[in-house]
């Protein structure tokens, strides 16, 4: 072989590569992305350190199959990346491409019993939020576990954060431990302080 034809697959090797650990994606599909780290934080009680080796993400309630699943069960489902706007209800907006699997999957793995309309998130922290069952079912809402490329961390919302497309932030739950579905809407942390519990982003 020569010189030039190796030095033409060594660039090729180098354009082709994947992204090094720890490489922020700033623009997606010509999408320019709000940043990875930010300097506020909006959550209840501060971030929360959830321990690796003992997570498990529960699924519990109106289902007939009861789930306990660890972290790395969660990721070997089939995952998708997508662009999403969070509106939040102080007025800003973040950009982010998310990744993860879609909460659709995680539910049909329950099996909802009919009575169910309505799924709880409760998080790490003692937050909760919830939203109808049959919006969690759509294509776009999902578990997210990377932002930008980078896997969720403790300011972020290790192990999961609900991504919810068309939905106010205090909708997007992080530290997500535990999934309940009921037979009727119930009210969530900020809910119950007087947020609407449909919380859609145009009425913002």
């Amino acid at each position: 072989m020569t010189k030039a034809a190796c030095l033409a697959l060594l660039l090729a090797a180098l354009i082709c590569a994947p992204a090094a650990a720890g490489d922020e994606i700033k623009t997606y599909n010509g999408v320019k992305l709000s940043p990875y780290h930010r300097e506020y934080d909006n959550s209840i009680r501060g971030p929360q350190k959830v321990a690796r080796d003992t997570y498990r993400l529960k699924v519990q309630g109106l289902i007939k199959k009861p789930l306990s699943l660890t972290y790395q069960q969660v990721l070997a489902l089939a995952s998708v990346k997508q662009v999403v706007d969070m509106p939040c209800v102080e007025g800003w907006t973040e950009t982010l491409l998310y990744q993860g699997v879609r909460l659709r999957e995680l539910l049909a793995m329950a099996q909802p019993k009919p009575e169910a309309t309505w799924v709880m998130f409760h998080s790490a922290e003692g937050y909760s939020t919830g939203l109808p069952l049959k919006y969690l079912m759509g294509d776009k809402v999902l578990l997210g576990y990377k932002i930008n490329g980078l896997p969720l961390d403790a300011t972020r919302g290790w192990p999961f954060q609900l991504v919810a497309p068309g939905k106010l932030g205090y909708k997007w739950a992080k530290w997500i431990v535990r999934l309940e579905l009921t037979a009727k809407p119930q009210k969530g942390f900020w809910e119950k302080r007087g947020y609407s519990n449909s919380a859609e982003a145009a009425d913002r």
